[in-house]
């Protein structure tokens, strides 16, 4: 399983609509993207490295896919209305990253 990150640096006065983003545009991209994206999660920064510090980003979307030829085949065809809903809710430029999900599984006494 991957995971596409999608994070919006923070910066003072950046403009983000968190209820706009969490409403309107991510369903968007889950209804576009159907059953490639399995599922999303939605990041609200509220505090950076040291207690009282900005946040190194206003928020994060995270779209859970299959593979990143999923992710792709999913994607690929809306990218111009999705990038199209930005200025909907962010002035922001936003960072991608790709990750692989890694199980993590707790060890088990044997009885």
């Amino acid at each position: 399983m991957i995971k596409v990150s999608v994070m919006y640096p923070y910066a003072p006065g950046a403009r983000f609509d968190h209820a706009y983003y969490r409403d309107e545009h991510f369903p968007m991209v889950k209804e576009l993207m159907g059953d490639y994206c399995l599922s999303y999660t939605i990041d609200r920064g509220i505090v950076g490295e040291e207690a009282g510090a900005p946040p190194l980003y206003i928020a994060m979307g995270h779209l859970y896919c299959v593979s990143i030829d999923e992710f792709q085949a999913g994607f690929s065809p809306h990218v111009a209305k999705i990038m199209a809903d930005l200025p909907n809710y962010t002035d922001q430029i936003p960072r991608i990253q790709i990750s692989e999900v890694v199980p993590h599984f707790e060890a088990m006494a044997v009885v």
